[in-house]
């Protein structure tokens, strides 16, 4: 595959390696709580800087990085609601996507979609989501949830999504009308009862946000196994994989195909630790090279048919501007990259994904 190259950046915390507040803090002593909305717009202009296609903000049950049951006294502790951090990215930024983790565990699909529509109109047409299940029994303990075991939770949220799908379709797109002339606001009858009956939900609708702007924002899956594929063929537009070297990435291609994924875009999450702070294990490759390697690294994954990276800083200080000042010109220079963002452009014709239908438009005209 050649062409563009996608590239986006994941945020958690401090950076990913579990001791990075210490090493953010050691060079920073003032540096921000990241519960400080500056730091993440910080964050955010840096990417933004960078001309990043988008960027993502992780976010679970749990106080820590990992599901871990023991709380770690060395480790950074306390989140903020990524949604929510998102919606403090937007109005600071004008051009990058911005895909907030929320988890459909525990969770209505009615409150997700209406968060991400909202997060869509004030980001004007940025917005994503990344769903994520919640597997573990303290997980649930934590706030006296159900015990999931037994549950199947990636066909749950198969179901989830398409609920939240179809939330979001439930208005058209010219349903709103204000005319003071006539009176009306709304045109109700392009207002729709999804009526949606499955096995683990059953939601009449409309959703109380209107449609929003890109119709259906982004839907992004991190996917390391079968069923996950599964689940991000079935509800995603884009999927991260954990490729470890050429032969994995063959591999993983061959299996997000098998599961129905041959619409996906599929994007290489690799860490990324220039500095030395590569001492930790993690569910994808840490990468402690150059950039230079790493550039060829991840071109040549393109070459075997990916679409594009996902980098997660190991400390976001150090390793964030390392991909900004160092890692986009060399993509530019391989002529694999944007030198410039295209005004107004959605997230998803950033990534090339089609224009969603409204389907109950379709139906009921």
């Amino acid at each position: 595959m050649s062409g563009q190259f996608h590239l986006g950046v994941a945020l958690d915390g401090y950076g990913w390696h579990p001791q990075a507040w210490q090493a953010t803090l050691a060079s920073d002593p003032d540096a921000p709580s990241v519960l400080d909305g500056r730091y993440w717009a910080g964050l955010a202009a840096t990417a933004e800087r960078g001309l990043l296609d988008f960027l993502t903000i992780d976010d679970s049950l749990m106080p820590q990085i990992g599901r871990s049951s023991r709380i770690h006294p060395d480790r950074l502790t306390g989140r903020a609601d990524a949604v929510l951090v998102a919606a403090r990215i937007a109005p600071a930024t004008r051009h990058i996507g911005l895909i907030p983790v929320a988890t459909v565990t525990h969770t209505e699909p009615f409150h997700v979609s209406k968060s991400i529509a909202t997060l869509d109109f004030v980001s004007h047409g940025r917005a994503g989501w990344q769903p994520r299940v919640s597997a573990t029994a303290h997980e649930a303990a934590l706030f006296g949830r159900r015990d999931v075991s037994g549950i199947p939770l990636f066909e749950e949220a198969v179901e989830y999504v398409e609920v939240v799908r179809r939330l979001w379709d439930s208005w058209e797109d010219d349903a709103i009308i204000r005319d003071v002339s006539t009176g009306r606001y709304v045109d109700v009858d392009k207002l729709h009862y999804i009526d949606f009956t499955g096995k683990f939900f059953s939601v009449k609708g409309p959703s109380i946000t209107p449609r929003p702007p890109q119709g259906q924002p982004v839907v992004a899956a991190l996917a390391h196994v079968g069923p996950a594929y599964e689940f991000a063929a079935a509800g995603a537009d884009v999927v991260f994989i954990t490729p470890t070297d050429d032969a994995s990435v063959r591999s993983i291609l061959g299996e997000v195909r098998a599961a129905g994924g041959a619409h996906l875009k599929v994007l290489a999450d690799v860490v990324v630790s220039f500095h030395g702070q590569d001492d930790f294990r993690s569910d994808a490759l840490v990468f402690a090279g150059s950039a230079t390697e790493l550039v060829d690294m991840i071109l040549g994954w393109q070459r075997l048919g990916l679409d594009g990276a996902r980098l997660r800083p190991a400390v976001n200080g150090t390793d964030l501007p390392v991909i900004v000042d160092e890692v986009v010109p060399l993509l530019q220079r391989a002529r694999r990259f944007r030198t410039a963002y295209r005004p107004g452009e959605t997230l998803r014709a950033r990534l090339g994904l089609p224009v969603a239908p409204n389907r109950y438009a379709a139906v009921h005209r």
